[in-house]
C-alpha cells in the first residue's frame, strides 16, 4: 500500500494510491461511513497489522465507478504533499553507511553504525520549496537515503526478526550544512536546520517493498544525476540498523530511521569543484518502489 499525506486548509489528510487512483480517506468515510478507519497516517502505523488490513477491506469495498462525484477521488495535480510520517517520536539517522561514500570522503570504515538525530523542524514534504539558510551556511549538500518507518515497539531485536518490525519504508534528501556539520564533532548542528528532511512523496508498506537492501537509488540536481547507487552498498543493512538500535532503546511505531547516503555528494569532490546547493536548483531523491521526491531550494528571506 502507498500512503501519503496531504495540506488542506491547513491540515494533514490521509491519501492512499491505489489501483491508478488517489483516495482521500476522510471524504469517503463522509460518503461511505464505517467504524474503525485510520485517518491520519500515524494512526495507520499505530494500529499495525490489523489497522491496515481494515483499511485495505475498507478501499476494496468502495466503489469503483462514479467516485469523483463523491470528492475522494483526488486528482495528483493538485495535490500538495506533507512529510509521508507528520509525527515520529524519533527521528535517528545513520552515518557514513555506504562503502562507496566513506571512501570518497576518506574516513575510515565504521565498526559501529554512527548515529545521530534530527528533530520535527527538519520535516517537509515533496513539492515543497526549502529556504536555504544563507545566514548561516554556504555549503548546503543534498543527501539521498532510504528511510526505515517503524511498525511495532522494539527493544533487544535480533537481527533475524529485525524486518517483521518494520512498518515500510519513504525517500528522505537529508540536507546537510557541510560547514556547519564539520565545525565540531558533533554533527547535529549542519543536520538540523529548518525543512532539512523533505520525507515522501509515499509510505510503501514493507510488504510492497520486499527486500530493502537490494534497492536502487540515485539523486539528480537540476536533472543531472549526481547519486547513482544500491542499497546493498551499505555497510550495515537495515535489519542490522534496526536490530542494533533496538538493543540501546526502544523503537516505538512512527519512529523513522534514515540509513545514510551513497557516493556522489558534494562533499565528496574535490574541494575546488565542490558546487554546494544554491537558489534554484532542483533536488530529485528517486528509491526503486519508493517514487520521486522532488524540492526546490530558494534563498531564505531577508
Amino acid at each position: 500500500m502507498r500512503l501519503a499525506t496531504i495540506e488542506q486548509q491547513g491540515e494533514y489528510r490521509l491519501v492512499i494510491e491505489q489501483d491508478s487512483r488517489i483516495v482521500d480517506i476522510g471524504k469517503a468515510l463522509e460518503a461511505y461511513p464505517a467504524k474503525g478507519i485510520p485517518t491520519d497516517v500515524m494512526e495507520v502505523i499505530a494500529g499495525g497489522e490489523q489497522g491496515l488490513e481494515r483499511l485495505k477491506a475498507y478501499l476494496a469495498a468502495l466503489p469503483s465507478e462514479g467516485s469523483s462525484d463523491a470528492g475522494y477521488v483526488l486528482n495528483s495535480k493538485d495535490l500538495v504533499y506533507g512529510p509521508s510520517v507528520t509525527r515520529p517520536g524519533k527521528i535517528i539517522c545513520v552515518g557514513l553507511n555506504y562503502r562507496r561514500h566513506a571512501e570518497e570522503t576518506n574516513a575510515p570504515i565504521p565498526k559501529y553504525p554512527i548515529l545521530f538525530n534530527k528533530f520535527s523542524n527538519t520535516l517537509t514534504g515533496h513539492g515543497h520549496d526549502i529556504a536555504l539558510p544563507n545566514r548561516v551556511t554556504q555549503e548546503v549538500d543534498y543527501e539521498a537515503e532510504l528511510v526505515i518507518v517503524i511498525g511495532k515497539k522494539a527493544k533487544y531485536v535480533g537481527k533475524e526478526e529485525a524486518l517483521e518490525y518494520v512498518f515500510g519504508y519513504t525517500n528522505v534528501n537529508d540536507l546537510s550544512a557541510r560547514d556547519l556539520q564539520m565545525r565540531t564533532h558533533q554533527w547535529l548542528l549542519g543536520k538540523s536546520c529548518d525543512d532539512f528532511s523533505p520525507l515522501g512523496p509515499y509510505l510503501v508498506t514493507s510488504d510492497e517493498v520486499g527486500n530493502p537492501n537490494q534497492l536502487a537509488i540515485q539523486s539528480t540536481v537540476n536533472g543531472e544525476i549526481r547519486q547513482q547507487s544500491n542499497t546493498s552498498d551499505m555497510i550495515f543493512s537495515c535489519d542490522e540498523i534496526v536490530s542494533y538500535i533496538s538493543q540501546h532503546m526502544t523503537l516505538d511505531p512512527g519512529d523513522i530511521i534514515l540509513t545514510g547516503t551513497p557516493e556522489g555528494v558534494v562533499l565528496g569532490y574535490p574541494e575546488d569543484r565542490r558546487v554546494y546547493l544554491k537558489h534554484g536548483d532542483v533536488v530529485t531523491i528517486e528509491i526503486e518502489k519508493l517514487g520521486k521526491l522532488t524540492n526546490r531550494m530558494v534563498d531564505e528571506p531577508n
